[in-house]
Formats: structure tokens, C-alpha cells, sequence
């Protein structure tokens, strides 16, 4: 239980980091919010629980492929914002398309032989 909370306390500090310094520099909140630092982290708490190098380059590789479907909401959120969209219409906008675009990954994945 003490190993899951040291998780849950890290990986909320960090994003709890990136929300105050985004406050004061959007653009470095960005940058520490793109880092793979969660990912990272993800792959330090698989690793110390299941050190398997193949499990864990499934993992990594996986990770890469289900981020692509994601960036498509970093675009569409500031468009919708400048067209006078609401935040909580433009988020929810763009959460559906990322939930669409995962579908169609996880869809297409084992069509084009990618094993996620």
C-alpha cells in the first residue's frame, strides 16, 4: 500500500507542477506537460514490479503508437478557443476525437501487424 501511494503522490505532484507553472509560463507548463514523464515513470513502476525486457518493450512500444492518436487534440482545442468556443466544449471536443482516434488505432493496429 506505502509503494502505491509513493506512486500516486509523484506522479500527482508532476502534474500538479506543470498546472502552477503553467500559470505564470504557458509555455514552459507545455513543455514540462509534454515531457514523458508519466510514461516514464509508468515504466519504472512496471519495471520494479515485472522486470520482463519483453514486456516492457511491448509496453514502450504501445505507448508510442497510442500517443499519435492523441496529438490531434492539441491542435483542435486552441482552434476551437479561438473561435469563441467554451473550454469545457473545446476540451470535451477534443477528448472525443482523441476517443475516437484511439478506437481507430486500436482498430487498425492488428490490420497493419502492430501488437498493442
Amino acid at each position: 500500500m506505502a509503494y502505491f501511494l509513493v506512486k500516486a503522490l509523484l506522479s500527482g505532484l508532476i502534474v500538479a507542477v506543470v498546472a502552477t507553472v503553467a500559470r505564470r509560463y504557458p509555455g514552459l507548463g507545455a513543455l514540462v506537460a509534454s515531457l514523458p514523464l508519466i510514461s516514464v515513470l509508468g515504466m519504472i513502476w512496471l519495471w520494479r514490479d515485472m522486470p520482463d525486457p519483453a514486456i516492457m518493450a511491448s509496453h514502450a512500444r504501445a505507448t508510442f503508437w497510442f500517443v499519435l492518436p492523441s496529438l490531434p487534440m492539441f491542435l483542435l482545442i486552441p482552434v476551437l478557443l479561438e473561435r469563441g468556443w467554451s473550454f469545457w466544449l473545446a476540451l470535451l471536443a477534443g477528448c472525443a476525437l482523441t476517443v475516437l482516434l484511439y478506437s481507430g488505432m486500436t482498430w487498425a493496429a492488428p490490420r497493419i501487424g502492430l501488437r498493442l
